[in-house]
C-alpha cells in the first residue's frame, strides 16, 4: 500500500510542488487549501481547511478517520507586514494571522491527526519554518514573520520531545528563498529545487534525527 502524505497549504507554490513530486513518486497525496475549488491540476485529494481553525482541523480529522498518515507536512504560510517597527501592516490582526497560521496551525494539525499518524509504521511531522526565524539570522526587518517562524521552530523542537514516546519524528525546515508569490521573483531557489530538497530532508528524518532544524539543501541551522 502506498504511503500517505498530508500537506497543508497545498494549493500553490512549494506546497503544490511537493504534492506533485510526491504523487510522481507514488505517494497517496492529501492536500488542504482554503478554497479547493480555485485549484486546478492537483495530484491528489484536496480538502478545504483554514489552518487557523481548530474546528476545521477536527472536522478534517473526522473525514480521515481510520486513514494512516505517514507524513504530515505543515506548510501553509503567509508573509504579513514586511518591514520593521514602522511597518503600517504590523497590526494586532497581522500578528494574530501569522501566529495562528505558522504556530497554532501545526499544533492543531499534530493534535487532530495524532491517531492517523500513530496508525503509520514510521510517522513523521515536517514543519516548514524559515531561517528568518533564527536568532542567528536576525536582520531587524520582517518582524511579524520572523517572530512567528521562530515560534514555529520552537514548536517543532518541543513536539519532537513530546511525540518521541509515540514513535513520531518531527523536524523543522527552511525551504530556501523560493520564487513563489510569497518569496517574489528575485528569489534564488526554484520551487522545483526547494520541493526536491525538502523531500530529501523528509526521507532522512527519523527518531534518531528528530528535532532537527535544517535547510532544504541539508545544511543544519542554528536556532
Amino acid at each position: 500500500m502506498a504511503a500517505t502524505v498530508l500537506i497543508t497549504g497545498a494549493n500553490r507554490g512549494i506546497g503544490k510542488e511537493m504534492a506533485t513530486q510526491a504523487a510522481k513518486a507514488g505517494w497517496q497525496v492529501i492536500g488542504t487549501a482554503r478554497d479547493p475549488g480555485a485549484v486546478s491540476d492537483f495530484d491528489g485529494a484536496l480538502h478545504a481547511l483554514d489552518v487557523r481553525s481548530e474546528e476545521g482541523h477536527a472536522n478534517l480529522a473526522k473525514a480521515l478517520d481510520g486513514q494512516a498518515i505517514d507524513l504530515l507536512v505543515c506548510n501553509a504560510g503567509i508573509y504579513p507586514a514586511r518591514g520593521g517597527l514602522d511597518a503600517p501592516g504590523a497590526t494586532a490582526e497581522a500578528f494574530s494571522d501569522a501566529m495562528l497560521t505558522h504556530v497554532a496551525g501545526p499544533f492543531f494539525a499534530a493534535r487532530a491527526f495524532l491517531e492517523n499518524l500513530k496508525a503509520a509504521p514510521a510517522p513523521k511531522i515536517a514543519i516548514i519554518s524559515s531561517r528568518m526565524g533564527s536568532n542567528a539570522a536576525a536582520q531587524g526587518n520582517g518582524l511579524v514573520y520572523r517572530a512567528s517562524k521562530a515560534a514555529a521552530t520552537n514548536l517543532a523542537s518541543n513536539l519532537a520531545v513530546a511525540l518521541r514516546p509515540e514513535g513520531i519524528a518531527v523536524g523543522a525546515y527552511h525551504p530556501g528563498w523560493v520564487r513563489t508569490d510569497l518569496g517574489g521573483s528575485d528569489a534564488d531557489v526554484s520551487v522545483e529545487d526547494s520541493a526536491k530538497g525538502l523531500w530529501e530532508r523528509f526521507a532522512a528524518l527519523s527518531l534518531d534525527t528528530s528535532g532537527v532544524f535544517e535547510s532544504y539543501d541539508g545544511a543544519p541551522l542554528a536556532f
